[in-house]
């Protein structure tokens, strides 16, 4: 513990931004507060603002990446900006990862959870079968129990890897379906 003590007292505030910053870019999945509190030994409060002191070092410079929490965590993504350049240099397209079907049914599942498969149908009006089983096998989806109701059908949901793999913070990010409807107008 007194170790521990000593390099609290050794690191300055940049230092402490510079750690978060290495600990955000290494971590495989957005990474928590309470897991950087774990790791630097210090408290939410200095956490917090080491997080809110990178974010505004990443904006004054006008940087091509951000910082943003994510899924319950933080990473670091490109900005949504520049996403048209970065798909050209990548040459890839978000429908070659999944079928129109299936980002039908994820966006039926994303706004209506939990679902049932029979009340996609309703919505959808066709099988989601293999969707849903595409969607799972991604993990963009899970299971969120049975309904209490006849049958007693799966409930399904959206992901932790949904809210990554869509650079959303929570499912109040999701656009309004009034956007939706505004767009086709």
């Amino acid at each position: 513990m007194a170790s521990e003590a000593t390099a609290k007292q050794r690191r300055t505030t940049g230092e402490l931004v510079a750690t978060v910053e290495a600990l955000i870019f290494v971590a495989d999945e957005p990474l928590t507060v309470r897991m950087m509190i774990n790791v630097l030994g210090e408290d939410k409060e200095t956490i917090e603002s080491a997080l809110d002191a990178l974010q505004a070092e990443y904006e004054e410079r006008e940087s091509g990446l951000q910082v943003r929490e994510i899924g319950g965590g933080w990473q670091i993504s490109t900005r949504t900006q520049y996403h048209e350049e970065i798909r050209e240099f990548l040459k890839t397209r978000p429908s070659a990862k999944l079928s129109l079907a299936s980002l039908e049914t994820l966006s039926v599942i994303a706004y209506k959870q939990p679902v049932t498969v029979p009340e996609i149908l309703e919505i959808r009006g066709v099988q989601s079968a293999s969707s849903i089983k595409t969607l799972l096998d991604k993990r963009l989806i899970v299971s969120k129990g049975r309904k209490e109701t006849v049958g007693r059908p799966m409930q399904y949901g959206t992901s932790k890897d949904f809210l990554i793999q869509f650079g959303l913070k929570d499912l109040s990010e999701l656009p309004s379906i009034e956007d939706f409807e505004d767009l086709v107008q």
